[in-house]
C-alpha cells in the first residue's frame, strides 16, 4: 500500500494550496507532476503533428501518441488497436451511439436507468426522435443499483443496447457488469459502459467483463482535459462508421466522392489530435499503475468508510448514499439549499460540487434534483474528512446565509 502523505508530494496543486480541501475530485482530478512534465516536454522537445511528417521530431511524437495508446490498453486490458481517442466521454459515447444507429430501427429498444449523466442518455434520446427507437428504464433501488430481476425481466429479444456507468456519478454505486453483461449478450444486445467515474478508481479488465464498449475521460484519472478514450471490441468498432470526418482519418479519396477510410481506431480520429493530451494521459496510465489500482481502490474504500461513520453522527443532513462502498457521500443539510451549503465549505476552503451533477432525473429516484457532492481520491486524508465533518456539522439555516452578508 503506498503512503498518502508521500503520494500528495506529488500533486503541485495540492503543495501551492496547502489549506485548500478538494472534494470535487467527481468533477476532476489534480495532476502528478510526472503528468505536467510529460506535457511540457511535448513542448519543449519534439512539438509536432503525428502521422503527417518524417523528420526527427515528428516520429518521436508518433512513437509517443501510440505508445499512449498501448499504455491505456494495457491499463484495461484490451487490444491496442480496439482504443480510440476522442476529446472525451462525451464524443465517446456520441460516437458509439452514431455509429450503432444503422444497427437500430424503429421499436428498437435502449435499455438503461435513471441514475445515467446526461452523456449516457441525450445520444440515445436523438436517436429516439430520429429513428424511433423505445428508451427503457430498468428498476433501481435507493441507491442507485439495478435490479437484476427487472433486468431479465426486460432484457429481451428487443433490447439491442444496453447502456449504464459501471459507477453512478452522483450515488457512486458499483453495478454488477459482468453479471448484466451475460444477461444482455444471452439476448442479442450491445453493452456500453459509462466507465467516467471507475476509471483510476478500481481495475478494469474489458475482458473479463466482456462488455462490448467502454469510454472514459483522462481528466478523472489524473490525466488532462480534453482527451476521451472509447474502447470497442475490435469487429464493431470495424464496422462502426466515424461520426467526424477530415484529415488524418482516411486512407484515400477522389474527385468523385469516393472516401477510403483508415482502419479502427484511427478511422475514429479525424484532424489534428489532441497529441499533449494524449502523451498526458498515458504518464497518468503508468503513473496509476505504479501505485497499484487495488492500493488506490483499497485505499478509497477505507477512507470513504471512515467518512461514513462520521456522517452518521451528525444530525443535521440527509444523505443519500451513506451504504455504498466507494463513490462520493451526496447529501444535504436539512432545511439549506445544497449551493448555499457548498458555499459554506466553500468559504472554510472545501471544494465540492451542488446542483444535479448532470443527473437530471435521478430526482425521481431519491426525491431532490439538488444536492451536495463530497468525492474523494486517493491523495485525500482522514484528517481532511475530519475538518469536513466538522464544517458540514456547523451548517445551518442562518450560517449558509450568513456567509452572504
Amino acid at each position: 500500500m503506498f503512503n498518502v502523505n508521500d503520494v500528495r508530494n506529488d500533486f503541485p496543486m495540492i503543495k501551492n494550496h496547502p489549506d485548500l480541501i478538494y472534494f470535487d475530485n467527481g468533477a476532476t482530478t489534480y495532476k502528478p507532476q510526472v503528468v505536467i512534465d510529460a506535457i511540457t516536454k511535448f513542448y519543449t522537445d519534439y512539438t509536432s503533428n503525428v502521422e503527417r511528417g518524417d523528420y526527427e521530431t515528428a516520429i518521436q511524437a508518433d512513437r509517443a501518441y501510440e505508445e499512449a495508446r498501448k499504455c491505456v490498453a494495457t491499463l484495461i486490458h484490451s487490444e491496442q488497436k480496439e482504443v480510440v481517442f476522442l476529446s472525451n466521454i462525451t464524443a465517446a459515447l456520441n460516437q458509439i451511439a452514431y455509429g450503432l444507429s444503422k444497427k437500430l430501427n424503429k421499436g428498437d429498444v435502449i435499455l438503461t436507468s435513471k441514475s445515467e449523466h446526461a452523456s449516457n442518455l441525450l445520444p440515445w434520446y436523438r436517436l429516439k426522435d430520429n429513428l424511433g427507437v423505445e428508451i427503457k428504464y430498468v428498476n433501481v433501488d435507493d441507491v442507485g443499483r439495478i435490479d437484476i430481476d427487472d433486468f431479465k425481466n426486460q432484457c429481451d429479444e428487443n433490447v439491442k443496447v444496453v447502456t449504464f456507468a459501471s459507477v453512478t456519478n452522483v450515488l457512486g454505486t458499483n453495478q454488477p457488469v459482468k453479471e448484466l453483461t451475460k444477461i444482455a449478450h444471452d439476448n442479442g444486445a450491445i453493452v456500453v459502459i459509462d466507465a467516467a467515474q471507475a476509471i483510476g478508481h478500481q481495475p478494469i479488465d474489458v475482458k473479463d467483463l466482456d462488455v462490448d464498449f467502454l469510454c472514459f475521460s483522462s481528466h478523472k484519472m489524473c490525466g488532462p482535459d480534453g482527451v476521451g478514450v472509447l474502447y470497442g471490441k475490435y469487429n464493431l468498432l470495424d464496422e462502426m462508421d466515424p461520426l467526424l470526418l477530415g484529415g488524418g482519418m482516411n486512407a484515400r479519396f477522389t474527385s468523385d466522392g469516393k472516401v477510403v477510410l483508415k482502419d479502427a481506431p484511427h478511422k475514429f480520429e479525424a484532424g489534428t489530435p489532441n497529441i499533449e493530451g494524449v502523451i498526458g494521459l498515458s504518464a497518468a496510465c503508468k503513473y496509476l499503475m505504479d501505485l497499484g489500482l487495488d492500493n488506490i481502490h483499497a485505499y478509497e474504500k477505507e477512507l470513504r468508510g471512515y467518512m461514513k461513520e462520521k456522517f452518521k453522527e451528525l444530525d443535521n443532513v440527509i444523505v443519500y448514499n451513506l451504504e455504498n462502498e466507494s463513490g462520493p457521500i451526496t447529501f444535504n443539510v436539512k432545511d439549506v439549499f445544497a449551493q448555499d451549503a457548498a458555499g459554506y465549505l466553500a468559504a472554510n476552503h472545501i471544494a465540492v460540487r451542488s446542483g444535479n451533477h448532470c443527473a437530471k432525473i435521478l430526482h425521481e429516484i431519491i426525491g431532490t434534483d439538488q444536492s451536495v457532492r463530497a468525492s474523494l481520491y486517493f491523495y485525500n486524508t482522514k484528517e481532511e474528512v475530519d475538518y469536513f465533518v466538522e464544517k458540514v456539522k456547523e451548517i445551518n439555516l442562518e450560517s449558509a446565509i450568513g456567509i452572504f452578508f
